[in-house]
């Protein structure tokens, strides 16, 4: 009935049973169809959920560590931050405390020498006393320059924008490097086109520097040939860089064949030397307005030593030169282009350059500045006083007589500077035409109509005008035709020269020209006094006479404090104002200055060193004017300005002394310059 018992197979089950009886066992044997199939199901759910619970306490067990890890790298960013910022202020107060230790013995130094210029020494102990003033003023510079650097690495650089005019800022920097030039022969020369305008907002003394870092690399690396700085807008400049050579005009395209630079040399740029001549085409033929926001194109060309190809991709790292021989054989640190570039972005402008090792370098940049308004430069004398020799020159006409079509262009812009009515004209024949009365003579330009032949007021001949001194001979042939029966007009000539020797200026009084010679680099203000005195207008005052006589004006009586805890320091100071005709008194510390600026006194101004143990200058201003305001409750009115006197040129700053209620700033060494500058603005409002 249940088949074969067969209990191997694993469906056959024996279940004992008792049913009570002692005798019989009993028993049930079952046997299944089939074998029960695995649980295979449920073994799989509770694996599943299993893993699954794993994967998540995994996961979480993986974000709380993650978090955990995120936690401790923000705690150590933190304090990586807090160390940072220590150890930035730590270096600014480094640097800071470095430059004013370095800067106040120079500052002794530099004085010292200058009251020593000051008194009578013979020829060898003024070239002395000047070569040692000389070398000090180039330390104090390259302190400023590493100083700059370290605050352009820090981030804390700061830009001014103040009206300025740029031409006379070109007009300073060509004036720094004349006598090196004109000593070995090379033309320096600068250029700003027409459509510049003439009061631009931006900082000047960063501009300033910018060039001056550019020309005196030119400079130091040029020994031949010319040195140019080009100023023109952007767009003009972009304009012209688009031309092509079958767009050129004629008259620069038959010269584009020659080396028609400032000098004759070969440049690096082709174009550079062209630039003038072709953006002078746009600037005549563009009548557009301009914006507010100005972008300048700066370019300085040299025909110096050039920079090796392999030298150039290191060009702008700081402390870098071309090889490790150019600091020996020029000097320098290989820190004032990097600088350069650092200023240039600031101001959102680009530096490139292009060099040719042997033949030169163009160093170009842009910088963004705003439009100015000319008034709002007022009657500052740091300033050019173009639009005041505009009414001495305006109604004289000049021609000018030079062979080389980029020299001639940079004297006429300066000669129109003046207001002067330019001619210019390159061959001897024309020349001569000119001076002819009633000749009829061939007018090149439209605007020059208003010149008659026969009417100029001045000659001006360059020295080099077809060769070297060949320009010496012009009055000579200016004879031959008056001897040749021809009726020759004769006006001042005057001989433009970048060098002369004495043989050579006796040789030019011998032909004719007058005792004044234009010596290069050209400037408005020189220029305008040379034709003072050619023409018989008497020798005006020169503006550094101006703002000396100024300077003596302002001090002269007025008695002044002069707060410093070196003894040298107080010296230089007190020498120099006391030089104006001021009456000065000393104090070595904050508290003697606290007690003598007590209210009442008599002092007109004091002059306080922000460095001084016990009690620095900050601190003696505050508790000084406290006591003015103690005293202003009682009904009397008390304010002495107090001008900072430091060679902290980091931690000092204007803001700073601001408030602290000071009224200006000198930085150590203080020359008469900023002397000026600084005693104008306090002591004009008493």
């Amino acid at each position: 009935m249940y088949g074969t018992e067969n209990s191997d197979d694993g469906l056959f089950h024996v279940s004992p049973l008792d049913f009570g009886d002692p005798f019989r066992r009993h028993e049930m044997r079952c046997r299944l169809a089939r074998k029960v199939p695995r649980p295979t199901l449920a073994f799989g759910f509770a694996t599943g959920v299993l893993a699954f619970v794993t994967l998540i306490c995994a996961m979480v067990y993986n974000a709380h560590k993650h978090v955990k890890k995120v936690e401790e790298d923000y705690r150590k960013m933190e304090e990586l931050k807090v160390q940072a910022e220590a150890a930035d202020i730590a270096k600014s107060q480094f640097l800071a405390t470095v430059s004013h230790e370095i800067r106040t013995p120079m500052n002794g130094v530099l004085g010292m020498l200058q009251m020593l210029l000051n008194t009578q020494l013979d020829a060898t102990q003024q070239d002395f006393a000047t070569t040692a003033q000389a070398s000090g003023k180039a330390l104090v510079t390259l302190i400023n320059e590493v100083l700059d650097q370290a605050k352009i690495e820090s981030g804390r650089i700061e830009l001014e924008a103040v009206p300025f005019d740029l031409r006379a800022i070109l007009d300073d920097i060509l004036s720094l490097f004349c006598g090196k030039t004109r000593g070995e022969g090379i033309e320096l020369a600068a250029y700003v086109s027409e459509r510049v305008p003439f009061t631009l907002i931006g900082d000047p003394g960063r501009i300033r520097q910018i060039i001056t870092n550019l020309v005196g690399n030119s400079v130091k690396f040029t020994e031949k040939g010319h040195i140019f700085v080009c100023v023109h807008l952007w767009e003009d400049m972009d304009a012209v860089l688009q031309l092509s050579p079958e767009t050129i005009p004629k008259q620069c395209a038959r010269s584009f064949k020659h080396n028609n630079t400032l000098s004759g040399y070969a440049v690096a740029n082709q174009w550079s030397c062209w630039d003038l001549l072709l953006a002078k085409e746009r600037e005549r033929s563009t009548r557009s307005e301009l914006s507010e926001e100005i972008k300048l194109f700066i370019s300085v060309e040299d025909t110096g030593v050039g920079i090796p190809s392999q030298a150039q991709q290191r060009i702008f790292m700081p402390f870098m030169q071309a090889d490790s021989s150019t600091s020996r054989t020029y000097g320098g640190t290989g820190i004032g282009l990097s600088i350069s570039r650092c200023l240039v972005e600031l101001m959102k402008g680009e530096m490139h350059f292009e060099s040719q090792e042997g033949v030169g370098s163009t160093f170009s940049c842009s910088l963004v500045l705003r439009r100015g308004d000319d008034a709002s430069l007022g009657e500052d004398k740091h300033t050019l006083s173009d639009r005041v020799l505009l009414s001495k020159f305006k109604d004289m006409s000049a021609l000018i007589v030079d062979g080389a079509l980029v020299r001639s262009e940079v004297t006429r812009y300066h000669l129109q500077r003046l207001g002067l009515q330019v001619r210019i004209v390159s061959d001897l024949d024309v020349a001569l035409e000119y001076l002819i009365p009633n000749s009829h003579v061939y007018t090149r330009k439209a605007d020059d109509t208003s010149i008659l032949n026969g009417k100029f007021d001045l000659v001006l001949v360059e020295k080099d005008a077809w060769g070297y001194s060949s320009g010496l001979n012009f009055p000579s042939f200016l004879r031959t035709e008056r001897h040749g029966g021809k009726s020759i007009i004769c006006p001042k000539l005057i001989l433009i020269a970048t060098s002369m020797t004495s043989a050579e200026c006796e040789i030019a009084k011998l032909m004719g020209y007058a005792d004044t010679i234009i010596m290069k680099p050209l400037r408005a203000s020189m220029i305008a006094a040379c034709l003072q005195q050619v023409i018989g207008m008497g020798d005006e005052s020169q503006p550094g006479r101006e703002e000396t006589g100024n300077l003596q004006n302002l001090l002269c009586g007025k008695k002044i404090l002069v707060v410093d805890d070196n003894r040298v320091n107080r010296i230089v100071a007190a020498g120099a104002l006391k030089k104006y005709g001021a009456h000065v008194e000393c104090a070595d510390s904050g508290k003697a200055a606290i007690a003598k600026l007590e209210p009442p006194h008599t002092f007109d101004a004091c002059f306080m060193d922000i460095q001084m143990p016990e009690m620095d200058g900050f601190e003696a201003t505050r508790n000084i004017r406290k006591l003015e305001e103690i005293a202003k409750e009682s009904g009397k009115i008390w304010h002495v300005p107090i001008l900072a006197m430091t060679a902290d040129v980091i931690q000092a700053t204007y803001d700073e002394c601001v408030r602290c209620k000071m009224d200006g700033y000198v930085s150590k060494p203080f020359e008469e310059e900023q002397l000026y500058k600084a005693v104008s603005q306090v002591l004009s409002r008493t």
